[in-house]
């Protein structure tokens, strides 16, 4: 055992005379390897731990998920800022020799690290505040007009959104911060629909408005309560406009294949029914004037010409 250790010791010795000097420090293979082995034992260490905390607090049934997720994301800052501060120890490494390059280090930060603490800062905020937390609905800027999704996550960097068509967009949380956000189920998951279609003129108003009112109870995720309803929007120029308005409490679950639902079924009981739907159509009133009857007389003629 003692052979081995004194074996130990020369590698050591060996390994510490390998190197070169720089000003009062001297840099050795020994000295390298040795912050290379802190390092990686101080990352695993955190690591597992960290993994262990996240673990613990999944597990406290007390909490809801936002609350656990902030929990986890202190409890992994707290664990890595006490990983890096035993490191330094262990390498017995001076603090206030780090005081000389504060300055720059500081410098560095501000400017090639300011977004990230700042979307650190922004996602523990939207954590505490609850103002936008896993399984929301929120409005979506796609490019194309505003979409919506599911937020199934909220990162150190970015909130992960998934819409219907499962496209998954990374929002910085400093966005969410600093600009509007249209949340369907912040404070209700209930969410309202509208639903518009024409009849044409003569249609009777109170068939038309049981029909409508059956094909929106038909869908199996409409509520019954709040309870659907139909509006008389406006008399528009080819059509009588109403509104159909629906309620449903899974908006994750998409609007679009409910109002497409709810259409078919109008479609269907409309055609049993006799219930028109108009077209955009127009009345041509032509003013009588000599250039009107000189052109009537001259299609006449044609006409005549062609059938002797």
């Amino acid at each position: 055992m003692n052979e081995l250790k004194h074996q130990i010791a020369d590698g050591i010795r060996l390994l510490n005379e390998i190197g070169f000097d720089l000003g009062n420090y001297h840099i050795s293979v020994w000295g390298a390897l040795r912050i290379l082995i802190v390092m990686a034992l101080v990352f695993a260490g955190a690591h597992l731990i960290g993994k262990l905390a996240r673990r613990t607090f999944r597990k406290i049934d007390s909490l809801d998920r936002t609350q656990q997720l902030l929990g986890e994301k202190i409890a992994t800052i707290a664990i890595w800022a006490v990983a890096i501060l035993i490191g330094i120890d262990v390498l017995g490494i001076s603090l206030t020799a780090l005081t000389v390059f504060s300055g720059a280090f500081g410098l560095a930060i501000g400017f090639g690290l300011q977004k990230t603490f700042g979307n650190l800062i922004a996602g523990i905020i939207l954590l505490m505040d609850r103002s936008i937390k896993p399984g929301d609905v929120i409005a979506v800027n796609d490019g194309k007009g505003n979409s919506f999704g599911e937020v199934k996550k909220i990162g150190i960097r970015a909130v992960s959104v998934t819409t219907r068509d499962n496209r998954e967009y990374l929002i910085p949380n400093e966005n969410l911060m600093t600009s509007q956000v249209e949340n369907w189920s912040y404070s209700s998951r209930e969410v309202a629909i509208n639903i518009p279609v024409g009849v044409a003129y003569g249609s009777d108003l109170d068939v038309v408005e049981k029909l409508l009112l059956e094909a929106a109870q038909s869908s199996p995720r409409v509520l019954s309560f709040p309870s659907p309803g139909v509006l008389l929007n406006a008399f528009g120029p080819s059509s009588i406009d109403m509104i159909m308005v629906v309620w449903i409490d899974d908006p994750e679950g998409g609007v679009g294949n409910v109002r497409s639902e709810v259409l078919w079924k109008v479609w269907r009981l409309f055609r049993e029914n006799g219930i028109e739907i108009p077209f955009p159509q127009a009345d041509v009133n032509l003013k009588d004037s000599e250039g009107l009857r000189r052109l009537a007389e001259a299609l006449a003629g044609r006409e005549t010409t062609a059938n002797p």
